[in-house]
């Protein structure tokens, strides 16, 4: 097995890593669904673009009600995706290729087909009886608080077995384990390392703020109407309607942030990236990440619409100020949300945003998270409601469409299936991703592609832009400047996040030198003005 990591146990500070959702990305036995063999054969594709590491999307047995975030067996490779042996062979490859892999973990809640769950589920007083979170009802047999799920509803449902409710978060299929257990705890650790002892680099740690509830059960408080917004849900759907202080982000789930530290640090070189969504993501995300908690967290802050310069600048400063024992991590794309393209550019985004976008994430400080198709340029795709496989989107369609259009099929090329491997994916290939497919922009040294791979390799000799601190300078809308500052290597970077051009003034008695070969559109320094063309940049030396 390729389980030698690497000896730089530093390695994710500063990296790039590279999500791949697996249903999504390649298709090798024409069933229409992507696997592991087809990441293993597209590794070559991902070692050009110059990221550090990957980062796969669940792949483990699952009855697939929420695509593999309900697992039924944490240790096993679902079939549709291929064998533990495929895993171990996309190990070492990736390995040899000099890529760290990073794996999803799903610790708040399994699949209700898990056989604990089963267990569980079958009296009051199995060896199992309390992995899960249970409760008796109300005289009047409603659940026993107000909690809401993420996916709409209430976040209880009925066991007539044992005359009970159990709490899920999301899906009813998605039944919470009960933190509060130890043996809980113990199993799910044990369930981490079996994965570390395979020799993986890192994991992501999905809603990690999710693991321990309110052991009193007490109801969330009303949350005002004008306040009803949050990451990743929108007003409409109830879970809006309250402040989330009692069903997730409990002052317990701390101590577990410092177990799962004191097992990674028993694997130098392994990190951990915590997805953390709460009612102030960032002040959590300072809370988790520290030098013996998370290695690193990320938040959806930058995964909204605003993309004001304004915002930016405000959301970095923020979690700068909060996180002083940290190390953050940014994404403006995953699977969860609207492709940035779109998100930021409306329906007909140009491929200099797709340039800028990717340029604007990999340089603010923290470690990076690009999803697959960044590199393309690839705009949300139009998911008709009868071709829908997202639950979440099926239940709040039409005001929410869910998110399969940011995890279509990947394009590799212009043929029929786009390369997938499938001519009846399992969910459509739009025709404006299979016109930016990778074989395309692979021969177009114009292109998205070889702009992302251009400008990955030239941030690399930049240590200001791995590593480096971030300090904000005074600019208007819609220009966003800062430095970035390593020992003696100190850049101004300016963006230009308009589709027109734009004049900027720099502060008085600065003189920057400009540095290019970054491949993308760059400012003009002219008499203490930089003239900015459309989605422009500019990188420049200063003493």
């Amino acid at each position: 097995m390729g389980n030698e990591r690497s000896t730089d146990i530093d390695w994710w500070r500063g990296a790039v890593i590279y999500q791949i959702y697996p249903r999504s990305y390649r298709d090798t036995n024409g069933d229409g669904i992507g696997d592991l063999p087809g990441i293993l054969e597209r590794l070559d594709h991902v070692a050009s673009l110059g990221v550090e590491a990957i980062w796969v999307s669940p792949f483990f047995t699952s009855p697939m009600a929420d695509y593999g975030y309900d697992i039924a067996d944490f240790r096993g490779v679902d079939p549709m995706f291929g064998t533990l042996a495929d895993f171990d062979r996309l190990l070492e490859k990736a390995h040899g290729l000099g890529i760290k892999v990073m794996i999803d973990q799903v610790l708040s809640h399994s699949s209700d087909r898990h056989p604990w769950f089963t267990e569980s589920r079958s009296s009051r007083d199995n060896a199992r009886a309390d992995w899960y979170v249970w409760a008796d009802p109300k005289p009047d047999g409603t659940p026993p608080n107000n909690w809401m799920s993420l996916f709409g509803g209430v976040a209880w449902t009925w066991e007539p077995r044992r005359e009970q409710y159990y709490l899920h978060n999301f899906l009813s299929a998605q039944p919470q384990l009960n933190f509060h257990n130890p043996d809980v705890r113990a199993a799910m650790l044990d369930n981490l390392r079996f994965w570390l002892d395979r020799g993986v680099d890192g994991m992501r740690l999905d809603s990690i703020n999710f693991c321990f509830h309110d052991a009193q059960l007490r109801d969330n408080p009303p949350k005002p109407a004008h306040l009803r917004v949050g990451r990743g849900f929108s007003a409409d759907n109830p879970y809006a309607y309250q402040y989330h202080h009692y069903n997730n982000t409990r002052p317990e789930n701390v101590a577990l942030m410092e177990e799962l530290r004191a097992l990674f640090d028993r694997y130098p070189g392994a990190t951990t990236l915590g997805e953390i969504s709460t009612e102030d993501s960032l002040a959590t995300m300072a809370e988790y990440v520290t030098a013996r908690r998370l290695h690193m967290g990320y938040s959806f802050e930058l995964l909204v619409e605003d993309h004001s310069a304004a915002y930016i600048r405000r959301t970095v400063e923020d979690l700068e100020a909060k996180m002083t024992d940290g190390w953050p991590c940014w994404a403006i794309s995953n699977h969860d949300v609207q492709r940035a393209v779109t998100r930021w550019g409306g329906p007909d985004p140009s491929d200099d945003l797709a340039r800028q976008l990717v340029a604007l994430v990999c340089s603010l400080r923290g470690s990076v998270c690009l999803y697959q198709g960044e590199e393309l340029g690839l705009p949300e795709a139009e998911v008709p409601y009868e071709k829908l496989r997202d639950p979440y989107g099926i239940t709040f369609w039409p005001n929410f469409k869910g998110r399969d259009g940011c995890r279509t099929p990947m394009p590799w090329t212009d043929g029929p299936d786009a390369g997938f491997g499938s001519e009846d994916p399992w969910l459509p290939v739009p025709e404006a991703h299979r016109q930016r497919n990778v074989a395309a922009q692979d021969a177009d040294p114009a292109s998205v592609l070889n702009s992302t791979r251009r400008f990955l390799r030239w941030r690399k000799q930049w240590p200001a832009l791995v590593t480096g601190d971030i300090a904000f300078l005074d600019a208007p809308e819609p220009v966003l400047a800062f430095t970035r500052s390593a020992a003696d290597d100190r850049l101004l970077v300016v963006f230009n996040l308009s589709g027109g051009p734009v004049q900027w003034t720099l502060p008085e008695g600065m003189a920057p030198r400009a540095v290019e070969d970054h491949g993308l559109p760059t400012a003009t320094p002219e008499a203490g003005t930089l003239e900015l063309p459309p989605h422009g940049v500019f990188f420049a030396r200063i003493d």
